[in-house]
């Protein structure tokens, strides 16, 4: 899926065939923030014009913006594929943080 990005947000695009119109939101916080529009350019100016809203809904409300990732996640993969990982990574002279890290890297840009 393609997303808009702005200030480190992104927004999705999506159709509705019976209400005739693009519409989407803010992906990948917890808050809900929407937006519609007809077209495609007017669908990413109400995503940026819902980003800012949103930023200084949060400025004025003093709540933190939630952020769209933050760099680091929990995996549970078990106690066996974590010994093997932990041990494999001390083979080849990395921390289990690396090791992961650029496993991660290396799937994701071969399929980009």
């Amino acid at each position: 899926m393609k997303y808009f990005k702005y200030k480190g947000y992104q927004g999705s695009v999506k159709v509705s065939v019976e209400d005739s119109c693009l519409h989407g939101k803010i992906e990948f916080i917890s808050d809900l923030v929407n937006y519609e529009a007809e077209t495609v350019d007017q669908l990413e100016k109400e995503f940026r014009l819902a980003v800012d809203s949103y930023l200084e809904t949060c400025k004025e409300t003093g709540m933190e913006p939630k952020k769209t990732f933050k760099g680091s996640f929990n995996v549970r993969i078990g106690e066996e594929l974590h010994e093997k990982a932990v041990k494999r990574a001390g083979e080849i002279g990395k921390s289990l943080n690396d090791y992961i890290k650029d496993i991660v890297k290396k799937d994701t840009e071969s399929h980009a």
